[in-house]
């Protein structure tokens, strides 16, 4: 075992990780270079990049323009807070991303990341609704098993038990209604999907009308909600549900952490799906994780009570805007147009998808659904009737084989259980064809010895 490893158990606690199998004797994986799709780790084996980092590297790895720019920005003007103050990148990417989003969602407040932008969205709400008369309305609905961020607010819209549990009790408000997994659909909506779409909206209308829409301030809601495996939006829902939150004067919130720049083939997914919110909280491949930076982007109606007398806006993070991290995203966003990523995407996303069904002769693979450069691989015991596994034959398939498995096989993704067991992909955004065969290669070998586990 290396060194490095061996530092790692000793010292360092990694995110979301069972540190427990380290602790028993196996290695602990360290990756030291990255290079276009690809990882490599300390003995310089060689894994393609299938998640993009966490949906963060859209350029690829080893970009040296966008080093470069953080380079010389740092020898210009390293770090200045926006506390009452602005900087040169941070003003230009302000004016960037406001051109970038849809209708008039004009004003950026920049974070270091999602969770933080999506914390700042719900103080935004509460606070807006005080200013404007309505102090009551406080309460968010989101969506089951949706992953919106861990600090107490943002987990407290987060819809995933396990990551609630240990740190309840939280921020109260958070509703939870039904998300927009077709393959997992009510049996009497499960014939079409834009009626199963207008269905799960309306459980958005009536969640409102429960808790009263005088106490409800936001629908948070990704555009292809991330956790259970990729779900994209049915026909007709994302306009539904702005037209419920127009009727009870409730606020539209898109997170786009993961859809956002160019994951859907559009900076913003909700360009692309034509629906405009009232906030858009975003992040990761903002800066393609050459440097950290988020945002959550207002409209101008959202700013209005905040721009006269002496009101402000009590919210703030250290590192918000920084002002190396808004360069390097100024130069990231210069590279993705430059290389014509948004349509690279757009030309290939069919492509992707119909390699990725390939895998459908195997009988492990249930749905292969997603949009864009963003998909989901749900599997299942028994593809006839959709049977899932059981708790115990999730651990073993996903945590105690395929995880490793993948990686073993020169595939990073993600084997995910946090609803039904998915594998996902979201390469990064420079990639086709040849691409999507190494990643369906991997991934057919790796399922295959899976189904032989069971």
């Amino acid at each position: 075992m290396s060194s490095l490893s061996e530092a790692g158990k000793d010292n360092i606690w990694l995110h979301f990780a069972r540190h427990g199998s380290y602790a028993a004797g196996a290695p602990m994986p360290v990756i030291v270079r990255g290079e276009g799709h690809y990882i490599y780790d300390e003995n310089g084996k060689r894994y393609f990049d299938g998640l993009s980092g966490l949906f963060v590297v859209q350029v690829g790895h080893g970009r040296k323009v966008l080093a470069e720019a953080a380079k010389d920005q740092a020898e210009t003007l390293a770090f200045f807070p926006l506390w009452s103050y602005a900087h040169k990148p941070a003003l230009d990417l302000a004016e960037r991303l406001a051109n970038y989003a849809p209708g008039d969602l004009n004003k950026v407040f920049f974070t270091t990341g999602g969770g933080e932008a999506v914390e700042s969205a719900w103080k935004l709400a509460k606070q807006y609704f005080k200013m404007t008369g309505q102090p009551m309305k406080h309460k968010v609905i989101s969506r089951s098993i949706a992953y919106h961020g861990t600090t107490q607010g943002a987990l407290s819209i987060t819809g995933i038990p396990f990551a609630r549990m240990p740190f309840e009790p939280l921020v109260p408000g958070g509703v939870k209604v039904p998300n927009t997994n077709f393959y997992r659909a009510p049996q009497y909506v499960a014939h079409d999907e834009k009626e199963f779409g207008l269905w799960a909206a309306n459980r958005i209308e009536e969640a409102i009308l429960f808790e009263g829409a005088d106490s409800v301030a936001a629908v948070f809601l990704e555009p292809v909600q991330n956790s259970g495996g990729c779900f994209p939006p049915p026909p007709g829902y994302l306009e539904r549900v702005r037209e419920i939150c127009d009727t009870y004067g409730v606020l539209f919130v898109a997170d786009e952490t993961i859809t956002g720049f160019g994951r859907i083939g559009d900076i913003f997914a909700m360009n692309r799906y034509g629906v405009t919110p009232d906030i858009i909280t975003c992040a990761k491949g903002m800066s393609s994780g050459y440097s950290p930076i988020g945002a959550m982007i207002a409209s101008d109606k959202l700013f209005e009570p905040f721009n006269s007398g002496t009101a402000m806006f009590p919210h703030g993070y250290t590192f918000g805007g920084h002002p190396v991290s808004a360069a390097v995203s100024m130069a990231n966003l210069d590279l993705m147009e430059s290389e014509h990523l948004l349509e690279n995407v757009r030309e290939n996303e069919n492509a992707f998808r119909q390699t990725l069904e390939k895998l459908n002769d195997l009988p492990i693979v249930g749905n292969v659904r997603g949009d864009g450069y963003f998909y989901g691989i749900e599997l299942v015991k028994n593809k006839n009737t959709r049977e899932t596994f059981n708790a115990d034959e999730s651990e073993r398939l996903l945590r105690g084989f395929l995880s490793r498995a993948l990686f073993d096989n020169g595939l990073y993704c993600r084997a995910d259980d946090r609803g039904d067991p998915v594998v996902q992909l979201a390469p990064p955004l420079t990639c086709g064809q040849a691409e999507f065969d190494e990643i369906e290669q991997i991934l057919r070998v790796t399922l295959t010895e899976a189904w032989a586990q069971l």
